[in-house]
């Protein structure tokens, strides 16, 4: 085969992949809503089909249908393929065994560090449908999730009580992983502090912990009426209802985990002068940020998920959008931030001090 038919044949695998890359998503959301991931955790050891499918059985709520073994067979091979699973033929018992790796461990609902309700979250038909509109937001501007629905997203959240539940967890479950960053990597930047507002922190579960592993905090949890009416008490937190773009409480320090990215540079800007006002008064005050900076030139662990992250704004937010470095540095200039620390992490976000002039 000459060179460019080699390339040609090459370029044909590659849209087919891209073109069904959808396929994999499913096969993952499949895997995590049998539970999986569980089943083969809460055996201790590499199992069998026979055994998962038995362990399906057990927990199914229709006892006239049975797990389809066939089916099933065929989408752990594809999980297997794609690294989610292991597979091994164990010649004693005659069976292949499946066991967890690094990527499955991330969806086990027991786990500290547990990507699972985010997984279902985004592959959720509500979510999958403002993603059709992708093609005509390039054309005619306008957001995607507002073509779909005629809402923001936030807005849709508060007319649908199950949903904004659903939205709340999904992003709860992402916060232990970035709190454990934070506690570890962050844990001098809370030193002297006595209070600490987070903007948009939802149910108060980052807050919380900040706080239990810095008692001397004076935590608020700010975020709006509705989201703060479901949250739970915690010791050393108080939860305070309102909107980010009127007035934020005064602090020490505000930190906004994840929120600024769901918003263009003029609501960005809005935002960030309300956090202005609300730490200037305070001595060495400053805004803790929990962002992602996105390298779009570099391959590093996190550089595509970053990318890919930047469409996921698009497809559900009103302009919103990851940034990179040069890009926050005239976000947070504009806003009277003109010195500011990038903190990286080992997960995609990195924290960021800005401090005001």
């Amino acid at each position: 085969m000459d060179t460019a038919a080699e390339e040609r044949l090459k370029g044909q695998a590659e849209i087919w992949e891209h073109m069904f890359a959808f396929v994999d998503s499913m096969a993952l959301k499949c895997a995590v809503e049998l539970g999986i991931p569980d089943i083969i955790n809460s055996h201790g050891r590499p199992v069998t089909m026979s055994e998962i499918i038995h362990s399906l059985k057990t927990t199914t709520s229709s006892s006239s249908s049975s797990p389809n073994v066939e089916y099933l067979t065929r989408v752990m091979r594809l999980l297997v393929h794609n690294r989610i699973f292991t597979s091994q033929f164990h010649q004693e018992s005659n069976e292949v065994l499946f066991d967890l790796t690094r990527s499955s461990k991330w969806l086990l609902k027991d786990s500290e560090f547990n990507l699972s309700t985010l997984v279902l979250f985004e592959m959720d038909p509500i979510l999958l449908k403002p993603w059709q509109y992708l093609s005509k937001c390039v054309q005619e501007s306008g957001f995607p999730f507002e073509k779909a629905y005629g809402c923001k997203i936030w807005e849709f959240a508060l007319a649908n009580p199950q949903f904004n539940e659903f939205l709340n967890n999904a992003l709860r479950c992402t916060t232990s992983t970035i709190i454990n960053e934070m506690l570890v990597e962050y844990k001098d930047g809370f030193k002297g502090m006595k209070s600490l507002v987070d903007v948009g922190g939802g149910t108060g579960t980052m807050m919380a912990q900040i706080v239990e592993a810095n008692p001397h905090i004076q935590g608020i949890n700010f975020d709006l009426p509705h989201v703060v009416a479901t949250a739970p008490n915690h010791p050393g937190v108080e939860h305070v209802g309102g909107d980010m773009f009127v007035d934020i409480p005064e602090a020490d320090a505000i930190m906004m985990k994840s929120v600024l990215h769901d918003w263009n540079d003029e609501y960005c800007a809005k935002i960030l002068k309300n956090c202005y006002k609300a730490v200037t008064k305070k001595k060495d005050g400053k805004v803790i940020l929990v962002e992602g900076v996105l390298q779009p030139d570099k391959n590093d662990t996190f550089d595509k998920a970053g990318l890919m992250f930047d469409m996921v704004m698009i497809a559900h937010t009103s302009a919103g959008k990851e940034r990179t470095e040069e890009e926050w540095k005239i976000l947070l200039n504009n806003a009277g931030f003109p010195r500011y620390n990038i903190i990286k992490t080992s997960a995609f976000h990195c924290i960021i001090e800005a401090f005001p002039e």
